[in-house]
């Protein structure tokens, strides 16, 4: 068993920047792959970023590439995602996500534990 807490959402303007962090609980979160998802209102839950367990494969979603960062402390249990050059259509609320096994993925479904989310608002 795997819990997530997400933290570091809030209100910032169009071009500032935000740190995500998910902690988690668990004895498999060191071995376990880490993905962010996001949700605006209305629109479908989509695809941010992913990490390995041990940090060496990291995929962005094309929205994104360039200015997240998704990385993690094992020590720490914590996973991160930086974000940078925000927009206003990055507003949603961020959800972590943590799948057994080493294998990083995009979808969803295949993610075995989620958190609770943190919500960032762009304002432009």
């Amino acid at each position: 068993q795997v819990q997530l807490v997400e933290s570091g959402g809030g209100l910032v303007q169009a071009g500032g920047s935000l740190r995500l962090s998910c902690q988690a609980s668990g004895r498999t979160f060191s071995t376990s792959a880490v993905g962010w998802f996001r949700q605006a209102p209305g629109k479908e839950r989509e695809f941010v970023a992913t990490i390995s367990w041990s940090g060496g494969v990291t995929y962005y979603a094309d929205s994104v590439k360039g200015r997240f960062t998704i990385s993690r402390d094992n020590a720490k249990n914590t996973v991160y995602l930086e974000m940078k050059s925000l927009k206003p259509e990055d507003t949603a609320a961020y959800y972590c996500a943590a799948r057994e096994g080493m294998a990083t993925s995009r979808a969803g479904p295949s993610y075995d534990y989620w958190g609770q989310g943190t919500q960032v608002t762009v304002s432009s």
